[in-house]
């Protein structure tokens, strides 16, 4: 047998070695869980939302632009737009006329609709004699359009109603930091809310 015969043999049985080892030592792939992208929220921040001719009035963060829907024909209905978060409150307003117990019938049953999406639904009553607001959060935990819902009347002669949406497709896991952070200014705008030419008799 000539050298160049025998190292062939033990040539090919190294490298075979060689490659044995490299796959032996490979790690498994193990799939990532999806990730979200990071929401840096500033501070809280606030200025009092207060136009001649609307009947109402309250606190408004700063990050936040009011459009209002007059043109559209629902008179003091605005929308609290929240551009960099991509989220809206929707509010409506409707004088009472007698009518006070289907409208909250109605925003009741508007609520409770998202039960098909909704892992369970909070109903937290708010109360403030003083300013003559009483009102409920609604918080909505799941997938659900609409997280965050809200109502304030003074039971006599106006009623104001609150939504909050994302632009996304709900996914409580994405949305859930900045729902919490929406969820405080609303908490702060139902606080600092004051009906204006209430009915104080």
């Amino acid at each position: 047998m000539t050298i160049k015969q025998f190292i062939h043999p033990v040539f090919v049985v190294l490298l075979f070695s060689v490659f044995l080892l490299i796959t032996s030592c490979k790690k498994k792939s193990i799939p990532r869980p999806y990730g979200y992208f990071r929401v840096d929220l500033p501070a809280h921040d606030y200025s009092v939302f207060d136009l001649n001719n609307y009947p109402y009035t309250f606190e408004v963060s700063n990050l936040a632009n009011i459009v209002s829907r007059h043109e559209m024909g629902e008179q003091y209905w605005i929308d609290i737009q929240y551009p960099s978060l991509k989220a809206s409150i929707h509010c409506s307003y409707k004088p009472v006329r007698s009518d006070l117990f289907n409208l909250l019938e109605d925003t009741r049953n508007i609520v409770y609709k998202h039960l098909v999406r909704a892992d369970d639904i909070v109903e937290l009553p708010y109360e403030n004699r003083e300013t003559k607001v009483f009102g409920i959060l609604y918080e909505l935990s799941g997938n659900t359009a609409s997280p965050v819902q809200f109502v304030l009347t003074d039971s006599t002669r106006h009623f104001f109603r609150g939504a909050l949406y994302f632009e996304s497709v709900p996914n409580q896991d994405s949305i859930a930091p900045v729902s919490r952070y929406v969820l405080e200014d609303i908490v702060r705008l139902m606080e600092s809310f004051e009906w204006k030419n209430r009915d104080d008799s």
